[in-house]
């Protein structure tokens, strides 16, 4: 019985480690994509959103998506979806899309905005760092409560 008070803890540190990767992997192709100098115009092919939450009295949380397509400076026909892009912008609009070239091109419609990208990374990364301390020192405490338990119990 007392592995679950190790695994749960270790698995939830497992998926916060897990999603500090992933953003700073997004922050970095975001910032490669600005810092590259390469635009080009793309069109905003398909503009739509997905829910999430609202069973029983629980808040929903909207995100809206788009779909953009451009074509890079040597002629290859990009397409790429993003998530949380302004709401004005709807099909057939045209847009500004920063890339980085090479074999996986890595490209964004958003606006460049170092401050705002590394205040939100920061922001998070400082969240799931909390998560993981706070069950590294669960485990920890549950480790010496239960050995104490032991050794008063005589094991």
């Amino acid at each position: 019985m007392d592995v679950i008070f190790y695994v749960v803890p270790g698995l939830i540190m497992a998926v916060a480690l897990f999603m500090a990767y992933r953003v700073v992997r997004r922050s970095l192709q975001m910032r490669s994509a600005w810092n590259s100098g390469l635009t080009a115009q793309g069109r905003c092919l398909r503009m739509y959103t997905t829910t999430h939450g609202g069973s029983g009295d629980s808040r929903v949380h909207t995100t809206l998506h788009h779909v953009y397509e451009f074509t890079t400076h040597d002629g290859r026909p990009i397409r790429f979806e993003e998530e949380d892009g302004p709401g004005t912008t709807v099909e057939g609009d045209v847009v500004t899309v920063y890339y980085a070239d090479g074999p996986q091109v890595v490209a964004t419609a958003h606006r460049p905005s170092h401050g705002r990208q590394a205040a939100a990374t920061v922001g998070i990364l400082v969240f799931l760092g909390v998560v993981v301390l706070f069950c590294a020192g669960f485990m920890v405490t549950y480790t010496e409560m239960s050995s104490g338990m032991d050794a008063m119990n005589g094991f």
